[in-house]
């Protein structure tokens, strides 16, 4: 038996970080079991789903490497409507299901209480269908249904505590519990790898599976993805677009790797590891079922581990976007033309240390490119104390007078400026950074004004000294 995975999610948002997991995770199962992986857009909302969320899905599954042409599909679950209705009236012209035109109203007056379910008034009525007629699938009153987990084991559910739940609506519309269960026979998916969240559906699509005449699939329910304070990561309160990771810059082997770890982790003391390793070493078995902490400072560190692991042209061409803009990056505050490759690549490596995002670098780097600094005022009223006025006069007049421009010189310059004044050197340069950068940090001076040049550093410490009259 080939084992085919699939991930099925729904073209109604931005995509959300805990589908990426489930989405690699089925991946590489498929991958280690040298099975399928299929890719199934659940886009029967026709009120909520927009092509550009179905193109957001394929975009946010390349950069986390789960390319296009690599799998099979996308399908999509709207041209399946046949199918699901064909299974429908299978299952009520064998007895397993009936029509029922109770309101929520009408069944709250019979029980008196809003929370109880479906008390099976219309089991044995006999109604057939007709407008406003929900169809139901008739639950087994006794026995049980185990579902067989690859995870949590064998939770097991009394049928008679399963009410008679729809399966079509009162229009004939399938929902999704049947669905779901059609796409994945005639998809012949033989392994569901999907979130905690769906667990309480199992022993009802299992049934169905049942009641259409099919071995059910092998189900695994990986750990619900929760924020800080325990609570699932909800798309209203927490950050949880994958895409709005990507466009911020953490790198995609930064995020699979550090997604991969939310209730698994491999052999060994270690975290940060290649993805042969993730690939060659995930058990599903091995899953933890408790909840999983998305810790998004671990995250960042995570990230700026990997950009530091970097070589140095990888990370100037990782920056590239950000220095350029793109369609989902924001242009950075120089004109193309002011942009210097050459000055860059001086500082690149200054900056690979020192940034945790790839969106960090224009920060780090705009004083290169713009005529004039941006003055963080805040900044400015923290350097620019009593005596910065006598202190950039001397280091003005230091450096027109030194003869070679380099990191060192300057910086034994503004040494002895300061020592003259009774000032150690981190004192000393504060005025001086913040009229040259506009920053009170960023990457070191010394070697930012050698890139810089004499005659910019100049300009700016000369406008400096005239705002400080």
């Amino acid at each position: 038996m080939t084992v085919r995975v699939r991930f099925a999610p729904s073209p109604t948002g931005m995509f959300h970080v805990g589908g990426a997991r489930s989405a690699l995770q089925n991946w590489i199962y498929a991958k280690q079991q040298g099975g399928v992986f299929v890719l199934r857009i659940e886009d029967t909302d026709a009120a909520r789903n927009k092509p550009e969320w179905t193109e957001g899905i394929l975009s946010a599954l390349d950069w986390i490497g789960i390319a296009r042409g690599s799998y099979e599909g996308p399908y999509f679950q709207s041209s399946y409507a046949g199918e699901h209705r064909a299974a429908a009236q299978r299952l009520h012209e064998g007895g397993r299901a009936y029509y029922c035109d109770c309101t929520r109203e009408d069944v709250q007056a019979r029980t008196g209480s809003q929370y109880q379910g479906y008390d099976g008034y219309h089991r044995d009525k006999g109604l057939g269908p007709g407008e406003g007629r929900a169809l139901r699938f008739r639950t087994p009153d006794e026995g049980e249904t185990v579902v067989v987990d690859l995870i949590r084991g064998e939770p097991t559910f009394e049928n008679k505590l399963i009410e008679d739940f729809v399966i079509a609506r009162g229009d004939g519309s399938p929902v999704f519990l049947l669905a779901n269960v059609v796409d994945d026979m005639t998809m012949g998916i033989t392994h569901v790898i999907r979130a905690e969240e769906h667990l309480p559906n199992t022993p009802k699509q299992q049934l169905l599976w049942d009641a259409l005449g099919v071995k059910p699939p092998v189900w695994a329910h990986v750990p619900v993805v929760v924020n800080e304070k325990r609570q699932k990561l909800s798309k209203r309160r927490d950050k949880v677009a994958l895409e709005a990771y990507r466009d911020e810059g953490y790198l995609a082997e930064a995020m699979r790797n550090y997604l991969m770890l939310l209730g698994w982790a491999p052999s060994g003391d270690r975290e940060i590891v290649p993805w042969s390793v993730i690939e060659e070493e995930f058990r599903l078995a091995e899953v933890n079922p408790s909840p999983a902490f998305f810790d998004e400072k671990k995250l960042r560190a995570f990230n700026g581990d990997y950009i530091r692991a970097l070589p140095v042209e990888e990370f100037i061409a990782s920056c590239q976007p950000w220095l350029t803009g793109t369609d989902t990056i924001a242009p950075p505050p120089w004109q193309p033309a002011e942009f210097d490759s050459a000055a860059f690549a001086a500082v690149a490596p200054l900056a690979q240390t020192r940034i945790a995002v790839l969106s960090e670098i224009v920060p780090n780097v705009d004083f290169l490119f713009l005529a004039d600094p941006l003055i963080d005022e805040g900044a400015w009223a923290k350097a620019m104390k009593e005596g910065a006025a006598d202190l950039l006069d001397a280091a003005i007049a230091a450096f027109e007078a030194l003869e070679s421009w380099d990191a060192e010189s300057l910086k034994s310059t503004l040494e002895a400026v300061g020592a003259e004044r009774g000032l150690k050197l981190g004192k000393a340069q504060a005025p001086v950074r913040v009229a040259v950068t506009g920053r009170t940090v960023g990457l070191p001076l010394f070697e930012s004004l050698e890139v810089l040049g004499r005659d910019r550093t100049l300009t700016r410490l000369r406008a400096a000294r005239v705002r400080l009259f």
